[in-house]
């Protein structure tokens, strides 16, 4: 089946940076757009970043010039490289297989599969 783990989560300082990792199995993992998810307390689950099989990238617009993802097809895995650390990021970060889906009215992504989750604190 397939299984996306996460790992690199942590408490960081304001300003600080981590990167996050995913790890997927069960998949073809060069055949999917991925993307990376965070939900805060009290708040809804939110995209953060995509990237496709092509390797074209999106970004949320608070993330953009801070965060960056990409992909190693070879060890299956997708990364996020999050710098700049404000305390507004604490989430616990998700990790998504997902398909990009066409509507009448543009587009949308439908994730197929979710990782756990990796938390991240940030402190002020």
């Amino acid at each position: 089946q397939v299984q996306l783990v996460e790992s690199g989560g942590g408490l960081v300082q304001t300003g600080g940076s981590l990167r996050l990792s995913c790890a997927a199995s069960g998949m073809i993992f060069s055949d999917r757009d991925m993307g990376w998810y965070r939900q805060a307390p009290g708040k809804q689950r939110e995209l953060v970043a995509s990237i496709t099989v092509n390797g074209i990238v999106s970004y949320a617009d608070s993330e953009k010039g801070r965060f960056t993802i990409s992909r190693d097809n070879s060890e299956a895995k997708v990364y996020l490289q999050m710098n700049g650390l404000r305390p507004e990021d604490t989430a616990v970060y998700y990790c998504a297989a997902q398909t990009l889906i066409l509507t009448t009215h543009g587009s949308t992504w439908n994730v197929d599969y979710w990782g756990q989750g990796t938390q991240v604190l940030v402190s002020s």
